[in-house]
């Protein structure tokens, strides 16, 4: 879809930065670089220090920054929406309905993007946009520091100390998915996409996996 955008939008000064954030590297990452054959810039940080100066905590989430280096809206969800919750577990199938919903919010939202590119719609001032950034706590930083130490002694073989540690990051920081999905999956055990994951969704309750972005058109489950 980006690779789509992009080619429509290039010509207008518009350009995505795609970010795999994976700690495993370059090799990791590289399939789904090399399956979705993208022309725009697509990078690789193992250190996660995207999500952390811009305060992700899930993915697909996007910054829009102008021509300028100004950001005129700071991280949200990418197009995605909490439909996928509702879908057949087994099968991953949705209800025509819900499938209807959850293809007219990407809509919005990347509507929202080509007319931004086009006419500045949709962007916040500064002063709003500094208040709806993310803030970062002391918490959140702690957390931050704990993650990276994981991921190093994941790396150096010390998988159970590794994982104390991203258990005591996400204690600090609960809302953070990425945290909890790099320590799943450098466990080896599957647990990024399979019952734990799901497990971890549910526990969510009434709570949003994605907070829906303010853009007209746009239907959160």
């Amino acid at each position: 879809m980006w690779q789509a955008l992009y080619d429509e939008l290039a010509g207008e000064g518009f350009m995505v930065v795609a970010v795999a954030e994976d700690s495993r590297g370059a090799e990791r990452a590289r399939p789904w670089i090399e399956q979705s054959k993208s022309t725009y810039w697509s990078l690789i940080d193992t250190d996660h220090r995207v999500s952390d100066l811009y305060g992700m905590v899930n993915v697909p989430q996007a910054v829009w920054i102008d021509e300028a280096g100004r950001i005129v809206r700071p991280t949200e969800v990418a197009g995605s929406t909490d439909h996928f919750r509702g879908m057949d577990r087994s099968t991953f199938r949705y209800e025509p309905e819900k499938l209807a919903q959850r293809k007219a919010s990407h809509d919005a939202y990347m509507n929202a993007v080509r007319e931004w590119v086009r006419s500045g719609a949709h962007g916040y001032d500064a002063p709003t946009a500094a208040a709806r950034q993310p803030r970062i706590t002391t918490g959140m930083a702690r957390a931050q520091a704990l993650t990276r130490l994981a991921v190093w002694l994941a790396g150096a073989g010390r998988n159970d100390e590794a994982q104390r540690h991203f258990a005591e990051a996400s204690r600090l920081h609960p809302e953070s998915w990425t945290v909890w999905r790099q320590a799943a999956d450098l466990d080896g055990n599957g647990k990024a996409v399979g019952p734990e994951f799901w497990a971890r969704v549910d526990a969510l309750g009434a709570r949003q996996y994605y907070a829906p972005p303010d853009v007209p058109g746009y239907r959160p489950a």
